[in-house]
């Protein structure tokens, strides 16, 4: 991985993305991209301010895709795998997603416009250039989600880098955002840009429900549900609904789970139940290590099995 590599394509996607639900008075004061002001309090359930491991390499096509959801009050990073086509180098390819496209979740949102120009590159030292022109930034939002959305670049520029075997995943991968060519601009007027920027500890949704995704299909029989959970070894609860032809929804199946203690699988966990044809919606939720009759953190994910 020593060699720098260079990619850059100028975008032309037709039309920009606009934010909903998120739309606030710009707040004085302005943060530096390398240290967000906005890091996530640790609540009662014990949530650690942890980030998501770096993705693996991997022989997919897809690209993985981080978007902002709201869970608990609070905003979070969730990770989709999309198909992106072949023309871009991996980590453009997953940001002009990120910046063009809408989420296959409906909960889940994205500030970013869609540019006129992105190009990415990648240094022997695993820091990532990003050079986008100044329209990604046109949307209003407030400086907490200004952070996040930083950071959603982030997460998603060093998971494509990963995913396709650029860097060194055993290192700390850094990213440098330039706006037209450019230092020290001020994205969505509250985040100064320029500064190598990592991983922000806190910014990874408590827990998400990895595959199915939103809106897929999967064969009868016996389906498999995977994700990942941030609280080691913490325990967690699941129902599934079953979706009629008029989107009644009703109970159909429940459970509980641990979420792996091993370092090495860091909070994942796995369900195997047995369903027939029909459409369902998975919950998972973590369970309140202070009162467990309490669940926190809610993903859901709708699908289909033929």
């Amino acid at each position: 991985m020593g060699r720098a590599r260079r990619a850059a394509l100028a975008l032309a996607l037709p039309a920009a993305l606009l934010l909903s639900g998120c739309v606030a008075t710009p707040q004085s004061g302005i943060t530096n991209s390398s240290s967000p002001s906005e890091l996530i309090p640790v609540p009662a359930s014990g949530v650690p301010a942890t980030s998501a491991p770096l993705e693996t390499a991997q022989t997919s096509n897809k690209a993985p895709v981080y978007w902002i959801g709201r869970s608990n009050d609070n905003a979070f990073l969730y990770r989709e795998f999309r198909d992106v086509p072949d023309q871009d180098n991996p980590v453009t390819r997953a940001l002009r997603v990120m910046m063009s496209q809408k989420p296959l979740d409906p909960d889940f949102f994205t500030p970013w416009q869609n540019p006129k120009k992105l190009a990415t590159s990648i240094s022997g030292k695993n820091v990532i250039t990003v050079d986008v022109s100044a329209d990604a930034f046109n949307s209003n939002v407030d400086a907490a989600m200004a952070e996040r959305a930083i950071q959603q670049l982030v997460y998603t520029a060093t998971a494509a880098a990963a995913s396709a075997g650029l860097i060194d995943s055993g290192q700390q991968v850094q990213v440098v955002v330039l706006v037209d060519g450019h230092t020290d601009y001020v994205a969505f007027n509250h985040v100064r840009l320029g500064a190598p920027t990592s991983r922000s500890a806190g910014m990874v949704a408590p827990v998400w429900i990895i595959d199915p995704q939103e809106g897929t299909s999967v064969a009868d029989g016996s389906v498999k549900i995977t994700g990942r959970s941030t609280v080691q070894g913490g325990k967690l609860r699941w129902q599934i609904l079953k979706v009629d032809g008029d989107n009644a929804k009703s109970a159909y199946l429940n459970g509980s789970a641990t979420a792996s203690a091993d370092s090495i699988h860091s909070g994942l966990f796995t369900l195997s139940v047995n369903l027939g044809p029909g459409r369902y919606e998975v919950h998972v939720s973590q369970v309140d290590s202070s009162d467990s009759a309490k669940e926190v953190f809610q993903d859901t994910r709708g699908f289909e099995v033929k």
